[in-house]
């Protein structure tokens, strides 16, 4: 317990523990991400992995858990080096060199991090609590069932999600602010645990930027799929709607 408590007392703790729980949240990511691709495969498999998730509540409940614990803790230690940060420098924000030959990423740390975890709980809500007050449809996503098996329907929900102009847009205007986040953080992961030198610094900063592009558009790519090209419209019309027009479209013929 003192060990603990002494991480949370010196700015190196604060860094290290927020490069730990980092490096645990980018392994999330791109496991979320491997899992949400299934989409583009047939419904059966995506809705296959999803049961194989929720009828497993001893795997599932422990990965909630810990990921609700690495995001709390990551967040709170970003928000107390900030703060610590923040009273120690002497000179003004706007003023300092330092802050002014930082890159983008780097300055919007804090404030894109807590965009973030503020997206990460309206997605919660949105397909995992599934709050129908704030799903934007007339689909109610509890009704979705998988005709085959009986089982929800997660291919369909993410279908009628993301045929909302609006969510699909809040959807990627927060993965555009996490992958700026992660541009720089895992960078800074590096550097936090001892492992950054001069020789593979410029290396190490442009995986971070190309792993941040990649994330960006392996998320992207499935609201822009729904939203902009109908991925998936015909399925959740003819199982879920019988035949009817789609949940949202994006412009009536009247108005084209």
């Amino acid at each position: 317990m003192n060990r603990i408590k002494l991480l949370f007392h010196s700015s190196l703790g604060k860094k290290f523990v927020m490069a730990v729980t980092g490096a645990g949240l980018v392994c999330f990511v791109i496991g979320h991400l491997i899992g949400n691709l299934q989409i583009f495969l047939p419904p059966e498999a995506i809705n296959r992995y999803a049961h194989f998730l929720h009828s497993s509540p001893e795997l599932l409940w422990p990965a909630r858990l810990g990921l609700l614990l690495l995001v709390g803790l990551h967040v709170l230690s970003a928000v107390w080096l900030w703060h610590e940060n923040r009273a120690a420098r002497p000179v003004t924000y706007a003023l300092d060199p330092a802050v002014q030959s930082s890159s983008y990423a780097s300055r919007t740390m804090l404030m894109s991090g807590l965009i973030v975890a503020a997206f990460v709980v309206y997605h919660l809500l949105h397909f995992t609590v599934q709050v129908e007050s704030i799903n934007g449809t007339p689909v109610l996503f509890g009704d979705l069932r998988d005709p085959a098996t009986g089982h929800a329907d997660v291919y369909a929900m993410i279908v009628a999600g993301f045929s909302v102009w609006y969510v699909s847009l809040f959807y990627l205007a927060a993965v555009g602010l996490l992958c700026v986040h992660l541009s720089h953080g895992v960078n800074a992961m590096f550097q936090s645990l001892g492992l950054m030198n001069r020789t593979y610094r410029v290396v190490i900063d442009r995986l971070a930027k190309g792993m941040a592009v990649l994330l960006f558009i392996g998320y992207a790519s499935i609201p822009a799929a729904v939203l902009f090209f109908g991925h998936g419209q015909d399925y959740l019309q003819e199982v879920h709607q019988g035949g009817s027009p789609p949940v949202v479209t994006i412009m009536s013929e009247e108005g084209k």
